[in-house]
């Protein structure tokens, strides 16, 4: 499959302290055969990661950006969707658990079903299994918003996110961590627009390998979804 007859897509890339994946990362990403623009935010890395968004990415066509102090994943989010100019964009973490060829099966769902919203969720094709922790963390957050909205979504917490471009920027996000991701879930099924689901590949990294998500995040989230009701 190739991007011929699709509108660009901007590939928003927060990274914080992934110096060991994000060079593999950007490769991967430049080589999708579809009109792209890649928008990447190094959120106040101390690992050297900003050096390789500085200095090694100077021959390519990526939009680079930059905190000064780490801020969240959701802040970063939030600065890269401001330069976006895509038809459509989709959120990448630079952490190589998401095969950034699985972005063009979101891209294809997207296009061919006339669908505003896709997810690549991680449960329709697992590799990998999940921590027991995640595992868990995920159901009840993922449960919660079916149970408030009425929905069968598997994976609300999956980082591919797939979201027309005006519609992404109307819901007025305001989560600066991990909160982004229940904040745009209930943002989308607030306006009754549906989630289209396709399964991607996903292989889980550890804590001690750089895993950043904590119980305190998944608390948060189930907050957040309870918010976007009660407000």
């Amino acid at each position: 499959m190739t991007g011929k007859g699709f509108g660009k897509l901007s590939i928003l890339v927060p990274a914080y302290n992934e110096k060991h994946t994000l060079t593999a990362l950007l490769e991967q990403l430049l080589r999708l055969p579809i009109d792209k623009e890649i928008i990447i935010v190094d959120d106040g890395s101390s690992d050297g990661t900003a050096g390789i968004v500085r200095d090694r990415l100077q021959d390519t066509d990526c939009i680079k950006l930059f905190h000064i102090r780490n801020e969240g994943k959701g802040a970063a989010i939030r600065t890269a969707l401001k330069k976006a100019t895509g038809q459509r964009v989709v959120i990448q973490d630079a952490d190589l658990e998401y095969d950034p060829r699985d972005i063009l099966k979101l891209l294809k769902a997207a296009e061919e079903g006339g669908y505003a919203v896709v997810y690549g969720s991680r449960f329709m094709k697992m590799g990998r299994r999940l921590s027991l922790f995640n595992r868990l963390a995920n159901v009840i957050v993922t449960g919660w918003v079916n149970i408030i909205y009425g929905t069968h979504l598997t994976d609300v917490e999956t980082c591919y996110k797939m979201l027309n471009l005006c519609l992404a920027k109307d819901l007025n996000l305001r989560e600066k961590r991990f909160g982004i991701d229940p904040e745009l879930t209930t943002g989308v099924l607030r306006r009754g627009i549906k989630i289209y689901e396709v399964p991607v590949s996903y292989e889980p990294r550890t804590k001690k390998e750089g895993k950043k998500i904590t119980w305190v995040d998944g608390l948060w989230a189930l907050w957040v979804v309870s918010r976007s009701r009660m407000f």
